[in-house]
């Protein structure tokens, strides 16, 4: 099921990006410009070192979250960001497993979508610091649609997350 105010022409969407392989930098860096291809990018987080969560046994990410405006509907949106990740060599081989970029649709406007293909807000945003840190440093009034939540307010009610460190702006 999705829900959506269809009078709306462009959403507001967040994007969590991490990274832990080959020139993390870089490949954040890059995966921001590919999205500027279908997207208005209009905010970018610092960049957030953080532990390796389920499997731990890899380098350290390094993270952040964009914030950004598109008129393409939520399952067109997904599908490009999931080209985006192609596009950088990303490979699916296990969950939680080393890779080069993953982009995640966090949010997206207020849709509110628990299907196979689509779950929004993403069902995990709520126990990742390395999500919740960069959202509330760029969108702390954000609400969450179905908790009612800011980020904000998520992210001081999370109790102990995984280790993160704000390293500073995304260069170039």
């Amino acid at each position: 099921m999705v829900t959506m105010n269809a009078s709306e022409d462009f959403f507001e969407a967040f994007l969590g990006m991490g990274s832990n392989l080959d020139r993390p930098l870089e490949q954040l860096r890059e995966a921001v410009r590919r999205v500027g291809a279908f997207a208005e990018v209009l905010e970018v987080s610092s960049v957030y070192r953080s532990e390796p969560v389920g499997f731990r046994d890899q380098p350290d990410f390094l993270n952040l979250v964009c914030r950004v405006r598109t008129a393409l509907p939520p399952h067109e949106f997904l599908a490009a960001l999931h080209r985006v990740e192609a596009e950088g060599g990303r490979v699916r081989s296990f969950r939680d497993a080393p890779r080069l970029i993953d982009v995640d649709l966090l949010a997206y406007g207020g849709v509110v979508a628990d299907t196979p293909e689509l779950m929004l807000p993403h069902p995990r945003m709520t126990r990742r610091a390395f999500v919740l840190v960069p959202l509330a440093e760029i969108a702390p009034e954000w609400r969450h649609p179905v908790l009612g939540r800011t980020a904000r307010e998520l992210l001081s009610d999370a109790g102990a997350l995984e280790r993160i460190e704000r390293l500073g702006a995304l260069p170039g």
